[in-house]
C-alpha cells in the first residue's frame, strides 16, 4: 500500500507549492505523510458535508482546492466550525492536502480556457518571472465573434451551469475574452490592460460591475463554485490515471446557491 508521501510528492512535481501566491496556504496541512493510503477523496472545500462523504468513503487522504486553513489557529476545539473540521479529520485519521493557487496558475487556467474554447491565450497576471506561461487567469480570442448573450450561453454550456450573471449589453459583439476561476474582481484592470472585452469570473459585486462597464469591460459571473468545481472531476481522473491501484472518490457536485 502506498504512503501519502509518495502521492503528495507526485502532486508537488505537477503543481509545485512554490508556484502558489504568497498569501496562500497549500500543501500538507493536517495529518501524517507516512499514512498508508488506499482511498483518496477529492473535493473543492472541506465542509461538514464533504467530511461526512469522505468518512463514509473510508478516505485515508483528502485533497481539496481551497485550503481549510488560511489564518493561524490558536486553539482546536469543538466550539467553532474550523476546530470541528480539524478534529473530524484527525479523529478519522484522514491526511489532508490542499492545492489552491499553485493549481490555479496552470491547471485551473487551462480547464477554464478549454471550457470557453479560447485561442491564442496568455496569463492575465504572470506569477513566474522565468516562465511567462504561468499565471493567474487567461486572456485570448474566441473562434468567432459572438454577442455577449451568445457568449454567456457558451459559458453556461462549457462550465455546465444552469445560469450566469451578465453585466453589459447582451447584443454587444465581442471577440476577445478573459477568464479567471474563483474570485477575480482583482484582475479587472489586468483584463482591461490586455484588451479584453469581457471577463468571466466569480464573486462580482455591484460596484465592480458598474465600474468595469464604465471602462468598456463586460462581465459574466458564473459564481466562485461554478468556475472551479471542475477541479473535482479533473483531479479524480488525474489521480486514477497516476495511481490506478488507488480507490479515488469525489465529492458530489452541488451548486451552493439556488435561484428562487
Amino acid at each position: 500500500m502506498r504512503e501519502a508521501k509518495e502521492i503528495l510528492e507526485t502532486l508537488q512535481k505537477r503543481w509545485p507549492k512554490e508556484q502558489a501566491c504568497d498569501w496562500d496556504n497549500v500543501g500538507l496541512l493536517i495529518g501524517r505523510e507516512d499514512r498508508p493510503v488506499q482511498t483518496v477523496f477529492v473535493a473543492l472545500d472541506v465542509t461538514e458535508e464533504t467530511l461526512v462523504q469522505a468518512s463514509e468513503a473510508g478516505a485515508d487522504l483528502m485533497i481539496t482546492h481551497h485550503p481549510l486553513l488560511f489564518s493561524p489557529v490558536k486553539k482546536i476545539t469543538d466550539r467553532d466550525f474550523i476546530g470541528r473540521r480539524i478534529l473530524t479529520l484527525i479523529e478519522n485519521q484522514i491526511t489532508y492536502y490542499a492545492m489552491h493557487t499553485n493549481f490555479d496558475v496552470t491547471g485551473m487556467a487551462k480547464l477554464n480556457v478549454q471550457a470557453l474554447e479560447l485561442e491564442e491565450t496568455e496569463p492575465l497576471e504572470a506569477t513566474d518571472p522565468e516562465d511567462c506561461s504561468v499565471g493567474i487567469g487567461r486572456v485570448g480570442v474566441l473562434k468567432e465573434a459572438l454577442t455577449l448573450r451568445e457568449f454567456a450561453e457558451k459559458v453556461k454550456e462549457g462550465m455546465r451551469l444552469p445560469a450566469v450573471r451578465l453585466y453589459g449589453d447582451p447584443e454587444r459583439v465581442i471577440r476577445r475574452a478573459a477568464v479567471c476561476g474563483g474570485s477575480g474582481k482583482s484582475v479587472v484592470k489586468a483584463a482591461l490592460d490586455h484588451g479584453a472585452q469581457v471577463l468571466v469570473t466569480g464573486d462580482l459585486d455591484y460596484h465592480t460591475a458598474i465600474d468595469a462597464a464604465a471602462q468598456g469591460l463586460a462581465l459574466i459571473d458564473p459564481g466562485h463554485y461554478g468556475s472551479e468545481y471542475v477541479f473535482i472531476s479533473y483531479m479524480r481522473e488525474e489521480l486514477k490515471r497516476l495511481f490506478p491501484d488507488l480507490d479515488v472518490k469525489a465529492a458530489r457536485e452541488v451548486q451552493p446557491f439556488q435561484v428562487v
